[in-house]
């Protein structure tokens, strides 16, 4: 069974080596770029890599690859490729080294990411989820103050619900460190290796996204000690949207465009038929080398997000907030230009829909 702590180390060797990954991509490394940039017979680029993870909370991808609808919009000129990531720093690493073009990714290691790129690296193009993350917990841990003492995971050292927990655990009192230590430790781990870890007493709990909280709470005898969504208004906040390289945005609009196509179809799959979107995730969470889930455990799951192309921007600033408060971020960062809504509200307008905002941190 896998040591809890030595995903720690390898995380913290990771964020010190991300400003130099950027200082490169700044410098224009091309790498993998290069590859992505080569032109098909129509001009578009030979290829989009795209980044997810094998998580409920990225169904808008996992939907949008099992049923074709990215093939088909990018059409004959341009291949998909995807990678799958456990956690938002490790995609980070990936689109600054060139080696993706897109991803779906959470708002903390996107606002890292744009920090430390001085805000050319990246640009947020959509929403993607909202929820679907929970801190689980064993029996005989009721309250913060059981939790004095405790281990606790989250699925990497700066990702979204990693910054959330170390938060949520400073406004109850409880010191916590990016180095180990404190009131309580947290031990970034992968979700995969998450339930056996709990279930086998090495952890006490973990702050997770879905599908991995409902398999704590329903196949580990976990409980639920925080919602995420209970902390924020209307329980609204953005867990997943859906980024894209600059450099790959200004030179392949129309590319763009398609991977957003398909990112409408994917959400409104999602809310016109749960029954079928819910047998599609499960289906692409097999092929991405994950697991199927069984269907009291992918309903919880589907029951606590929504599949959203609506970045939620009035939530990121917070978010922002919260990654340099639990040290996860080095310096506050300035959003500015951080959106890019302009190619989605097009495509939105073009079906008689809404223009989504981007609360003034970017075009729209």
């Amino acid at each position: 069974m896998p040591n809890p702590r030595n995903p720690l180390r390898r995380t913290l060797a990771l964020l010190a080596v991300l400003p130099l990954a950027a200082v490169l991509a700044a410098c224009g490394s091309d790498g993998g770029s290069a590859n992505a940039s080569s032109e098909g017979g129509s001009g578009a680029p030979a290829e989009l890599r795209l980044g997810y993870f094998a998580n409920v909370t990225h169904a808008a991808a996992l939907i949008g690859v099992q049923e074709g609808y990215i093939a088909d919009e990018l059409g004959e000129h341009t291949k998909l490729t995807t990678q799958v990531f456990n956690a938002g720093p490790d995609e980070v690493e990936a689109l600054f080294a060139g080696g993706i073009d897109a991803a779906y990714i959470g708002p903390s290691p996107t606002v890292n990411a744009y920090g430390q790129s001085g805000g050319d690296a990246l640009r947020i193009i959509a929403g993607a989820a909202s929820g679907g993350a929970q801190l689980v917990v064993r029996n005989g841990i009721n309250s913060a103050a059981d939790l004095k003492g405790k281990t606790l995971a989250s699925p990497q050292l700066g990702n979204t619900q990693d910054v959330a927990l170390r938060t949520w655990l400073t406004d109850q009192g409880l010191k916590n460190s990016v180095d180990g230590g404190g009131d309580v430790t947290i031990t970034p781990t992968p979700n995969s290796d998450i339930p056996n870890l709990f279930q086998s007493g090495q952890l006490d709990g973990a702050w997770v996204p879905e599908p991995t909280a409902s398999l704590l709470v329903l196949e580990r005898g976990g409980h639920v000690l925080v919602n995420e969504k209970d902390l924020w208004p209307e329980g609204q906040f953005v867990t997943t949207h859906l980024i894209v390289r600059t450099d790959f945005l200004e030179k392949h609009p129309d590319t763009v465009d398609a991977l957003l196509r398909a990112h409408v179809r994917s959400v409104q799959f999602a809310g016109q038929d749960p029954e079928a979107a819910k047998k599609s995730v499960n289906a692409a969470l097999d092929a991405a080398g994950g697991k199927s889930l069984s269907p009291e455990v992918l309903d919880r799951a589907w029951s606590e997000l929504t599949v959203t192309y609506d970045p939620i921007a009035s939530a990121l600033k917070q978010s922002a907030e919260n990654g340099f408060t639990a040290g996860t971020t080095a310096k506050q960062v300035d959003l500015s230009g951080i959106y890019d809504l302009k190619p989605l509200n097009g495509i939105l307008a073009d079906q008689g829909l809404q223009p989504v905002s981007a609360g003034g941190l970017g075009e729209q």
